[in-house]
């Protein structure tokens, strides 16, 4: 049996790296916007403006960026991402330091913040399978998703208390320091990837198509970009209101909508830990239709919430919600991982991410008009029916006969030298008796709910 990847150097390297990022990400989700509001007085509209932003360069430049990753090895792109993050922040210190801070120059800074941020993100996940092998693809998301989630629960209240002692702009000073140890730590990963092979580099335009493709002709894949994608629309109809509703309509204080959120971060790190040995118990069709199925059920206790003891209800909602969605992350990234050649990592997880990040302003125009019509309740009802929706895209792929009677289910292992990704036959190899197969790591794709693997 293989060793954990406690015992494995560069993974630790990696995780300590991509965890200090994502600290630096989530303080200065609190901090930036604080900026604007404290510092240069800024309306609704130019705080709504800066946090779209925010996220506007992954449905600019998000594909494009996967065909760059894949032409370049991920690690010097990490690297680079990350100080590229660090100057940026530190521009606005600098700025303020001086009286010259402007709106304008925020607006640029989190522009420049957040193409960084999809090269980093595309790269990372693309970057695991060569650091660690696929047989550990399971354990090692599941260590990235327990920072992700420590760090969403952590982020923000250390954003506040850096505002609250250094003023909002030197807080960002603390952000950028998180930027540069994980660049330290990165740059001591000695693991190294072999380059690309250019004689296999076409147009941009062509790569970009390759990497939309392929997930358009894996059913499955297809599938959990639409899954995810739906899971979004909901997700963010229910942030546009969800804070109104705990605060004006239930009459709660920050301090108390804080607790309740960690509450459930909390959690998420929980959901983590015990996720690679559930889906190995599961197999992946069963964990990813599962969680999703545990997921929607738990967000429709949002909206009986009230004072006094029906508190519990958002607590516990929040609380199994985010650990069966960080639980079903885990699987369906190892999932994406497993089945997609090396060469076309970048351009699948950058696809991946366009679909389903690309429905964040839908979902939340969406929220902020039903908040408007009907209130915040009502808003919540209908974002919560709609988390019913995602889990069809999954039974009605290959997925749900194969979680349901364990027929084998296309994957796609990495393909010939001179073969396409697109052409290689796809294909599962039988186990010997249905449930009594032998039950593999995720990492060699345990797609059919009772352990088959996919042939080599």
């Amino acid at each position: 049996m293989s060793r954990s990847l406690w015992h494995h150097g560069d993974f630790r390297r990696l995780w300590i790296g991509d965890s200090l990022s994502q600290l630096g990400s989530q303080i200065g989700v609190l901090a930036i916007p604080l900026v604007a509001i404290t510092t240069l007085h800024a309306t609704a509209f130019q705080v709504g403006l800066l946090v779209a932003l925010q996220s506007a360069a992954f449905l600019v430049i998000g594909l494009p960026a996967g065909a760059w990753c894949d032409r370049m090895r991920r690690r010097p792109v990490l690297i680079t991402a990350d100080l590229a993050r660090a100057v940026l922040l530190l521009t606005v210190p600098a700025a303020a330091l001086f009286d010259r801070l402007t709106l304008p120059h925020l607006y640029a800074v989190v522009i420049g913040h957040g193409v960084a941020t999809v090269f980093f993100d595309v790269s990372y996940q693309s970057y695991l399978p060569t650091l660690v092998g696929r047989e550990h693809l399971v354990e090692g998301n599941g260590k990235l998703e327990a920072s992700r989630a420590v760090a969403y629960a952590a982020g923000p209240a250390a954003g506040g208390y850096l505002v609250q002692w250094l003023t909002a702009p030197f807080a960002l000073v603390a952000d950028a320091l998180t930027y540069l140890w994980s660049v330290w730590w990165l740059a001591r990963i000695k693991t190294r990837e072999s380059a690309p092979d250019p004689a296999r580099r076409a147009p941009l335009r062509t790569e970009i198509a390759e990497g939309v493709r392929f997930v358009f002709r894996q059913r499955v894949l297809r599938a959990i970009a639409l899954s995810g994608a739906t899971v979004v629309i909901c997700a963010s109809a229910t942030q546009a209101v969800v804070l109104i509703f705990l605060v004006r309509d239930i009459g709660l204080s920050a301090g108390t909508v804080g607790l309740l959120m960690t509450i459930g971060s909390a959690a998420a790190v929980a959901g983590a830990l015990v996720t690679t040995r559930l889906a190995r118990r599961l197999g992946t069709a069963r964990s990813l239709i599962g969680f999703m199925i545990g997921a929607g059920a738990a967000q429709l206790l949002v909206p009986l919430t009230g004072s006094g003891w029906r508190l519990a209800f958002f607590a516990v909602a929040h609380t199994f919600g985010v650990a069966f969605s960080v639980a079903y992350n885990i699987v369906q990234v190892s999932y994406r991982q497993t089945v997609c050649p090396d060469h076309l990592l970048g351009r699948m997880n950058a696809t991946m991410r366009f679909i389903m990040w690309g429905m964040t302003p839908v979902g939340g125009l969406l929220g902020g008009a039903l908040g408007t019509a009907v209130g915040a309740r009502n808003t919540l009802w209908i974002a919560s029916a709609g988390f019913a929706l995602p889990v069809l895209w999954l039974i009605f792929s290959p997925l749900g006969p194969a979680a349901w009677h364990g027929t084998p289910v296309e994957t796609a292992a990495p393909e010939p030298p001179g073969q396409s990704a697109l052409e290689q036959p796809r294909g599962l190899r039988q186990g010997a008796d249905g449930d009594q197969a032998e039950h593999v790591p995720l990492g060699r794709v345990s797609v059919d709910g009772v352990g088959r693997t996919p042939g080599r």
